[in-house]
């Protein structure tokens, strides 16, 4: 018999995945809070406030820059940084669509809330 299951996740979850795998990092979520608390912001700077080397900020800047949450602009020799508002945007909007339909739902076996869940399962 051929299976049936979908090997295929549809766009909207690889796409969800690829931030939440860019967002999945303590040094990216404080670069996006630094870079959101200022209008732009050079590398340099970002090594100066938090407790990292110049490649390791490096690194995180790529990783949110290719998934389109930051932009970055040649300034000279330097390239300053913020967050891509209209990424961000749609990002946010995709997120906030996610939960919205996580609401207190009952599921097939009849379970509201984790309590009955466990008491079922005994």
């Amino acid at each position: 018999m051929i299976d049936s299951k979908p090997t295929d996740f549809i766009h909207t979850e690889m796409e969800m995945a690829k931030y939440a795998k860019a967002l999945a990092h303590t040094a990216r979520i404080a670069i996006l809070n630094l870079l959101k608390s200022r209008n732009a912001c050079i590398c340099g700077d970002i090594v100066d406030v938090l407790p990292l080397s110049q490649s390791t900020v490096s690194q995180h800047l790529k990783e949110l820059k290719s998934v389109g949450l930051i932009k970055g602009e040649i300034e000279g020799t330097k390239v300053c940084y913020c967050i891509d508002d209209q990424k961000w945007e749609q990002v946010q909007s995709m997120w906030i669509d996610f939960f919205k339909h996580f609401k207190n739902r009952e599921n097939e076996n009849g379970c509201s809330t984790q309590g009955d869940c466990e008491a079922k399962i005994q």
